[in-house]
């Protein structure tokens, strides 16, 4: 059994993960299709990991392919999720993940309107549905207030939770505009701020081509293995949210094969994929909040120490942004109110590493510009650096 290394883990990262500056893209495609899927609960994450990854940092480029192109495509799947990926790769996360998500939403979204107790079913849905997408197609694009003056059984508010001690009256609107985007009936359009912004705009969107689950489930792990490998049954099962007997179909279609780490564990990698990567040139970066290399694993020890965590996650286990070195977390950083980058270092990495960070932090600056950013996931360190 082939051993791969710790040290070949973080290189991989730097390599494959577009993270040296050698090895940096022009594309903010190729950008997504390097880490599989973009994290995208928080607008601004999108676009700080995609420029962190681009030759050339530049936001109407990412914006161009979010809403003009259309080749950036942003799906509720993984872990009931928003992640953005290619065009290419969307019907692969929609089936293997995506679909099942939406499924979910709708039979959430029924159960709700069926404890409302007002008799509001699967048919006042349906109707409430197509008068959202005909108001819709009449504007072009909308944001969710826009479409519910102009529909009024989104105005409808139900009582969420009856009788439990979380009963909540809420409106409608936002359930069903999540459903239809979960469907990918309408995707999200521009959003009414700047690109730091998650208050959007909707617009209507092409069905997506069917495909079968089981297929593109492997397609899909080949795909991370690729980005991600060596990797565990549990890393791909926490990153995907599949079940076990999933996961490991996925891995046996895909011709995964088995390798030995450093800790004397197994993981597994893409087919033929055990030879080593050459080390690229040494590199830093300032990667933010759930960014993709550090949310890639469930065990992430080869590259954050374990006396980090507790500076640099939530409570919920989010991790916020981020300081590396040559394929290691070695601090963290924020953005303060003037815009300036500040940064805190958590290891002892020498003078190479700290002028290196700081060419980092003057590029961030230079492309960020007037721009203000605060995680929506908001870290102890984050907290104290812009306190």
């Amino acid at each position: 059994m082939h051993l791969i290394s710790d040290e070949q883990r973080r290189i991989r990262i730097g390599r494959r993960h577009l993270l040296a500056p050698s090895v940096r893209s022009e594309s903010p495609v190729a950008v997504a299709d390097a880490v599989v899927a973009l994290h995208a609960t928080d607008a601004a994450t999108v676009f700080l990991s995609a420029c962190a990854r681009l030759r050339v940092p530049d936001v109407g480029v990412v914006e161009k392919q979010l809403y003009e192109d259309v080749s950036l495509v942003r799906l509720l799947s993984m872990r009931n999720t928003l992640f953005v990926v290619s065009d290419e790769m969307a019907p692969r996360v929609e089936a293997s993940n995506a679909r099942a998500v939406a499924a979910k939403e709708r039979r959430t979204l029924l159960k709700h309107l069926a404890e409302d107790g007002n008799g509001l079913d699967e048919q006042w849905l349906a109707g409430t549905e197509e008068s959202t997408l005909a108001a819709l197609a009449a504007r072009g694009s909308a944001s969710g207030s826009e479409l519910s003056a102009a529909v009024p059984a989104l105005r409808t508010k139900i009582t969420v939770f009856p009788g439990k001690r979380q009963e909540t009256v809420q409106g409608v609107a936002s359930r069903v505009i999540r459903v239809l985007a979960a469907e990918g009936r309408i995707r999200r359009d521009r959003p009414r701020g700047s690109w730091t912004s998650s208050q959007f705009r909707w617009t209507a969107s092409e069905p997506r081509t069917e495909q079968e689950a089981a297929r593109a489930q492997t397609e899909l792990a080949l795909r991370w293995l690729h980005s991600y490998g060596p990797a565990s049954e549990a890393d791909l099962k926490w990153w995907t949210g599949w079940g076990l007997g999933q996961v490991r179909r996925a891995l046996t279609t895909a011709g995964a094969q088995e390798v030995r780490l450093d800790s004397g564990a197994t993981a597994w990698v893409a087919p033929q994929d055990h030879g080593p990567d050459p080390a690229p040139e040494p590199w830093a970066a300032l990667l933010p909040a759930l960014d993709p290399s550090a949310m890639g694993w469930a065990d992430r020890g080869f590259h954050l120490p374990a006396e980090h965590r507790a500076l640099l996650f939530d409570r919920s286990g989010n991790i916020g942004p981020t300081v590396w070195w040559n394929g290691r977390i070695v601090g963290g950083w924020a953005l303060r109110a003037d815009g300036e980058p500040v940064w805190r270092l958590l290891s002892d990495t020498g003078q190479d590493a700290a002028t290196a960070i700081e060419a980092e932090a003057s590029r961030l600056a230079g492309w960020v510009g007037e721009a203000r950013i605060t995680p929506r996931f908001r870290t102890p360190l984050e907290r104290e650096l812009t306190a």
